[in-house]
């Protein structure tokens, strides 16, 4: 492990000392490439993954999966009890929280699962700590949530940022628009679609040949950077929304929360006073994408207190009936469906129809 970390360290080092400029690009991008792979084998070592570490392999329940990450006494635990009613063990000394700690709520008819996760240090990716169980949870989740100190946010935001990243994380991203295509002969083929500021068929070539690739075609649709095609080519990175909470607001004045709202993807709070509890629940289900359907059985009114939830990018009727049962799809002649999906209310509908937030469905088995 040492060795991978003095690798890791000496790496860095020597991108810090590195002038950024047209001629050192293809050299960064091969440290960067280097690093991606070191980083790769310490989260993944050699031999198979052994345990996740005591009590960190929680079972998912619910519809979606809400990670609590940041260092240690920032307010996860007392937020954690107040939001799910769940008796995480709160005092008001560092490192309480030790494993896992599972919660759920209940949300618009969603049930949400919520890990407290153990206090990020500082050189989590690298395997200090607990870091790398946690993290590993973490890119299990469906969400986020980074709870920082208002009194010392700034900084600890970057930190963590930094960690999660490390351990190939991307918050409140989207995957690269890059075509990657590995091909067994012809060399490297770059297409480029706008002007590149970073990236040129060199850098390409010396970034590519790092992982032992000689023939590909490339495609790039925007300004990418020697980052985005590591992501690309390293095919493990994780793209997940992120909500900063800033807790414990009772300790800074008005003005201050002012400056606070305008970072983005920020929800200040106070955990202990249960203050702005409202915003960060509806900005949480924002960030989720959830859908809820409710189910219509024939002849009776629709039961709106247990709608079967969907994520926003799988919403066909298919989905909602795989969710029911697997075998219910089989069986499948039709399905009536009240809502704003539909013209008409209901409306005659096949399988592959895409399904709106709060639509109403019956279906119509073959006989």
């Amino acid at each position: 492990m040492s060795t991978i970390l003095e690798k890791i360290a000496a790496i860095e080092a020597e991108m810090a000392r590195t002038q950024k400029n047209k001629a050192t690009a293809g050299h960064l991008g091969l440290l960067k490439a280097r690093l991606a792979k070191l980083r790769r084998e310490l989260i993944t070592p050699k031999g198979g993954g052994g345990g996740t570490g005591e009590g960190f392999d929680v079972a998912k329940t619910g519809d979606a999966r809400i990670g609590f990450v940041g260092f240690p006494s920032v307010g996860k635990s007392t937020l954690l009890s107040n939001l799910a009613g769940v008796y995480s063990e709160v005092a008001a000394y560092e490192f309480t929280t030790l494993t896992t700690v599972p919660g759920c709520i209940k949300y618009k008819g969603a049930k949400i699962q919520l890990l407290d996760l153990p206090g990020i240090i500082e050189g989590a990716k690298d395997g200090k700590g607990r870091g790398r169980q946690v993290i590993a949870v973490a890119r299990t989740c469906s969400l986020i949530f980074i709870v920082l100190d208002v009194l010392k946010p700034l900084q600890h935001k970057k930190l963590i940022e930094h960690e999660l990243e490390g351990f190939g994380l991307r918050l409140n991203k989207q995957p690269p628009n890059i075509t990657f295509r590995r091909k067994d002969k012809g060399g490297i083929n770059l297409n480029v679609m706008v002007s590149q500021s970073e990236l040129d068929l060199d850098t390409v070539k010396t970034i590519l040949s790092e992982y032992k690739i000689h023939n590909a075609d490339i495609t790039l649709k925007y300004d990418a950077t020697s980052d985005d095609l590591i992501d690309v080519v390293e095919g493990n990175r994780v793209y997940m929304p992120c909500i900063y909470i800033l807790n414990k607001i009772d300790q800074i004045s008005i003005e201050e929360l002012d400056v606070i709202y305008k970072i983005p993807h920020c929800v200040p709070i106070s955990a202990h006073h249960k203050w702005n509890f409202d915003d960060l629940l509806e900005k949480m289900w924002d960030y989720l994408k959830l859908v809820r359907i409710y189910t219509k059985p024939k002849g009776q009114l629709p039961d709106y207190n247990a709608p079967i939830v969907l994520h926003s990018d799988r919403t066909a009727v298919e989905d909602f009936c795989n969710k029911l049962h697997r075998s219910i799809a089989k069986e499948f002649k039709y399905a009536l469906v009240w809502g704003s999906s539909v013209k008409h209310q209901p409306q005659k509908v096949g399988i592959e129809h895409v399904l709106a937030d709060e639509d109403v469905v019956q279906i119509v088995k073959k006989i």
